[in-house]
């Protein structure tokens, strides 16, 4: 009796479920590799939460014997609970995103990713997704060959667009979905479809059909909601402006996007806020040094800043302003910052930086002050005062 529980222990440890659906190992992912390279097969694995309603409404598809059978003979099973630290893990591990769950992903036995699905909760549909994973002509990892040899359909396009973001391929992702926007009509851009693309594809505010969106919000809120329509729009926009192309953006394009958010309802001090650094940055990466002083210093003014923030716009600007425009400005935030009676370990950090502002605005005796009182400080807190000796060794 004792060996008979231990082999159905043995059993349940293997597999999440039993009877006629998906085996669903239970060993560790490396585990389930390992036996996937042993026995030449691929390996399926749902990526889902415990606590998603739509992951729940499929467990009796997956416990379908059709279903069961089929993946059961052709691919190694695990599922993964994307809450998970082990989950997230292996997803950064291998540059994958997931926009939505719950989501079939599908590898060769060396953890390349080969498909991917976001089912319609059917047995048909689960099966006819595996048979394409097995498919080397249509699976996903043909994607970028086929649109590189001319594939333009709409539906390859979204299927496309969408493999793109699961990979963190976002240049690919914004070709494939402007000329999705171009190959469909605008007279289509408000149904479901187009909205969903809207919602979990689109990541360019420039893109045809956002653009779209943005001259004709009040369609897209009587069809979808007032809410919806400004989360999808400020989450495009946003993700413009935080991308890694927004980096780069010229002064117009973050001005067209400080207006895109005002448009759709943000207020307006917080869309400044939100697309300051980005326009200070810019103004600083084109020399025009004052502007940029201008723009923030309004910021200061409109705000009540903390210690740190004085000290973070501080430093921003005496790293990476290209001249000594903005030192007289710099040295007054920082007195702000020391007016506010911050800790000694703050005014240490506060007169460092005030030296470096005397220093770039030519003002040597003050300079010489300032790092002084912050060598003096750094020695009482017992910080390290290695900066500190670097500095006044400059100044003398």
């Amino acid at each position: 009796m004792k060996k008979i529980l231990f082999l159905i222990l043995i059993v349940n440890s293997v597999f999440a479920q039993t009877g006629g659906g998906i085996q669903f190992r239970q060993t560790p992912l490396d585990a389930v590799f390992q036996e996937a390279r042993r026995v030449g097969k691929p390996v399926f694995v749902e990526i889902y939460s415990p606590s998603c309603h739509v992951c729940q409404s499929f467990v009796p598809t997956l416990a379908d014997s059709r279903v069961g059978k089929f993946y059961n003979a052709k691919f190694i099973n695990t599922k993964l609970d994307f809450a998970q630290p082990s989950t997230k893990s292996f997803l950064d591990r291998y540059r994958l995103f997931i926009p939505s769950l719950p989501l079939f992903l599908y590898f060769d036995p060396q953890q390349n990713l080969i498909h991917f699905a976001m089912s319609n909760n059917s047995t048909d549909e689960v099966i006819r997704h595996g048979t394409n994973a097995l498919n080397p002509k249509v699976r996903s990892q043909t994607m970028t060959l086929r649109y590189q040899q001319g594939e333009r359909s709409p539906n390859f396009l979204i299927d496309y667009g969408m493999y793109c973001r699961i990979t963190k391929d976002t240049a690919a992702n914004i070709t494939a979905m402007n000329d999705y926007a171009k190959r469909v009509s605008p007279a289509t851009y408000t149904n479901q479809t187009n909205w969903l693309a809207l919602e979990k594809l689109i990541l360019d505010y420039e893109n045809p059909m956002f653009q779209y969106m943005i001259d004709h919000l009040d369609a897209y809120r009587k069809a979808y909601g007032a809410e919806a329509t400004q989360q999808v729009a400020e989450n495009i926009l946003m993700s413009s402006l935080y991308s890694g192309r927004g980096i780069r953006y010229p002064i117009t394009k973050i001005q067209e996007i400080r207006q895109g958010l005002i448009k759709i309802g943000i207020s307006t001090k917080v869309a400044n806020n939100r697309t300051l650094l980005p326009e200070v940055n810019a103004y600083l990466r084109n020399h025009q040094t004052a502007k940029a002083v201008e723009r923030m210093d309004n910021h200061a003014n409109a705000n009540q800043l903390s210690v740190l923030e004085y000290l973070y716009i501080s430093r921003l600007f005496n790293r990476n302003s290209p001249d000594a425009i903005a030192a007289p400005t710099v040295a007054k935030w920082l007195n702000k910052a020391l007016s506010l009676k911050p800790e000694p370990k703050e005014q240490a950090d506060l007169y460092y930086e005030l030296a470096e502002a005397y220093r770039r605005g030519g003002k040597s005796n003050d300079a010489q002050r300032a790092a002084q009182k912050s060598m003096e400080l750094a020695q009482e807190t017992r910080l390290d005062t290695r900066r500190n000796v670097e500095q006044l060794g400059k100044l003398k």
